[in-house]
């Protein structure tokens, strides 16, 4: 059973059907008490780390998800889910995230990388991850492997070694991590076709 976090910000839809499509069973859960007794979670989301936070604050769902990470059962973050593990985002301010891990979500600056000036912000559309090292989730992945990305913040780990995969644009960033059952994407597996159900399929598949 594969557990996807609703706390008001997630494409919960769209991540369950892939759990689905893959053979696996996907429900959707709100409270405390419900993250706590999962097995594998999901934490989803789409739109602002502070009002995300304030969300996950309401619904008294963040001791319990840094409890289920340190628990080290698998745990897979997607795009907005990604950022939320990491100590600060500068998104309309300074918000603190859950802190789970060491470092900062910051918006795409090109302002040292002229040739880069032309790129729209969001980052929007296919690109190419980059990897050097085996991961459950990456299992049976081609490289390049394309997938698919909407944002306009990335993570900046103080730990490069929980660094899974980079991603140019303009720069190379951080696109996803990986430490333990720990991992999480800053692109949507569930929107990027063959190759994210085959990483879809990876976590499930986890024990």
């Amino acid at each position: 059973m594969i557990s996807i976090v609703d706390y008001g910000m997630g494409n919960l839809g769209s991540v369950a059907k892939a759990v689905e499509k893959v053979g696996g069973e996907a429900r959707i859960i709100r409270t405390p008490q419900e993250v706590l007794a999962a097995d594998r979670l999901i934490l989803p989301g789409v739109g602002a780390f502070a009002d995300a936070m304030a969300n996950l604050a309401r619904q008294e769902l963040i001791e319990p998800i840094k409890q289920f990470v340190q628990r080290d059962r698998p745990f897979l973050g997607i795009c907005l889910g990604l950022q939320l593990l990491f100590e600060v985002g500068y998104e309309d301010g300074e918000h603190r995230g859950l802190e789970i891990l060491e470092g900062e979500v910051r918006r795409f600056d090109f302002a040292r990388v002229p040739e880069a000036a032309d790129l729209a912000v969001p980052h929007m559309g296919w690109n190419a991850l980059s990897w050097e090292r085996p991961c459950p989730l990456l299992a049976g992945l081609e490289k390049p492997s394309f997938v698919y990305f909407v944002h306009s913040y990335h993570v900046v780990p103080r730990d490069s070694g929980v660094v899974l995969t980079q991603t140019m644009y303009g720069y190379p960033f951080v696109s996803s991590i990986w430490r333990g059952n720990l991992m999480a994407t800053q692109f949507h597996p569930e929107k990027s076709q063959a190759v994210g159900l085959k990483m879809v399929a990876n976590f499930v598949g986890l024990m």
